[in-house]
């Protein structure tokens, strides 16, 4: 593994050691050497409370030294271009997180650069999320390989993520939403040509009908604020309440991978009821980046 942009560019084995290395880390939260004397280099073009505080506490736990890195200081494809800005870093730094709108910016960046880049967000694709998820299932009791994961809401890079997931586990993956909201289809169709089992529904309560995990996220993310008051009103049916919980098992687990839109997508009971994981996965983030940080850059 050269660099960490898709979870669809390992396999199921690897996601596995790479869970595993995850729950050890965790288990014991001690000062590390594998990042001694190496730099992370962390650039932001979107704000951040979780991806930020996760990675920079990562890298210092691991021994190494995180770069904050705002598009401020580098205007990639602007001031400079995203090749020469990859060839640059690679000269400084001994690894790139980065956290950016179009998936083009992150590929080129890795294309370019010398050293490992790991995807923190893109409008595509939202790996180390799922990563952590994923994580939190298993913490959770739920079998990787099994388990029936269902989407409420929109078909965003956080439910693309989760179809890659699918394709290299081999779970049940459904998704509901209204129409025009699906997930990549591209990403569909590759997950589904390897086996996977991916069903893109429209009534909610179908998709949850004895699911193990119920996973929602915001209505509108950040650059679609101009589409908010539509969506709201496509994505209300959509809201993963106690009566939409009521018909999933009664061991399932509710995710949301925040920050939530308390009672629009998900109300303050579900969110804090006892099926809720939400904060466990927030903080799984650190754990299953940390993981990937040891094999990419660690070695």
């Amino acid at each position: 593994m050269n660099d960490f942009i898709s979870i669809g560019d390992i396999d199921g084995a690897k996601m596995l050691e790479l869970l595993e290395l995850a729950r050890s880390l965790k288990s014991e939260r001690s000062a590390r050497s594998d990042l001694a004397g190496k730099t992370v280099a962390l650039i932001f073009h979107k704000p951040s409370l979780r991806t930020r505080v996760s990675f920079e506490v990562g890298v210092a736990e691991l021994g190494g030294h995180p770069m904050y890195v705002t598009d401020a200081e580098i205007k990639m494809g602007q001031r400079e271009s995203t090749y020469d800005i990859g060839k640059v870093l690679s000269r400084y730094v001994h690894g790139i997180m980065i956290r950016t709108f179009a998936h083009s910016n992150c590929t080129e960046l890795a294309d370019a650069a010398d050293v490992p880049v790991i995807n923190g967000l893109t409008d595509l694709l939202h790996p180390c999320q799922v990563m952590g998820d994923v994580l939190t299932c298993i913490e959770r009791g739920k079998n990787p390989r099994t388990m029936v994961v269902a989407f409420v809401g929109d078909g965003n890079n956080v439910a693309n993520s989760w179809v890659n997931a699918a394709g290299n586990l081999g779970f049940e993956f459904r998704v509901a939403g209204p129409s025009g909201y699906e997930p990549d289809a591209g990403l569909v169709a590759a997950a589904k040509a390897a086996g996977a089992n991916i069903r893109v529904l429209r009534d909610p309560l179908e998709v949850v009908g004895g699911a193990d995990v119920i996973y929602t996220d915001v209505w509108t993310s950040m650059g679609q604020e101009a589409e908010a008051t539509e969506r709201e009103a496509q994505f209300r049916p959509y809201q993963v309440n106690d009566e939409l919980l009521s018909h999933a098992r009664g061991d399932a687990i509710v995710l949301h991978c925040l920050p939530a839109h308390r009672n629009d997508e998900i109300t303050d009971s579900v969110m804090d009821g006892p099926q809720s994981a939400v904060f466990d996965q927030a903080e799984n983030r650190l754990h299953a980046q940390k993981a990937i940080m040891v094999d990419l850059i660690g070695g």
